[in-house]
């Protein structure tokens, strides 16, 4: 198992009644499904606020990045950085903001 740090959003801190950082354990080969569930697993509370319950996609107002690329678009089962898997940079989730 490989130990991922996930930062997370303000809010999703609140809910989960977490520091700014986790950290949790995924199987190789570390994607970000993989870290997703694995958050899901250990911060039950956070069900259904990152993905969708039925369909699994990113809700529209939250943005994944992994050593500073946006990774909220790529493909699920999409490898992560080694940086990340190394525990060298934090998988980060950020709320969206919109308005100009």
């Amino acid at each position: 198992m490989i130990m991922i740090r996930v930062a997370l959003p303000f809010h999703l801190r609140t809910l989960a009644r977490v520091e700014r950082e986790v950290t949790v354990e995924v199987a190789a080969p570390v994607t970000l499904h993989a870290v997703l569930d694995a958050v899901e697993a250990s911060y039950p509370v956070l069900r259904g606020t990152i993905r969708d319950h039925v369909t699994q996609k990113r809700r529209p107002f939250l943005r994944v990045y992994a050593c500073e690329e946006d990774f909220s678009n790529v493909p699920p089962d999409t490898p992560l950085p080694e940086e990340v898997v190394s525990g060298k940079e934090p998988l980060s989730i950020i709320g969206a903001i919109a308005g100009g």
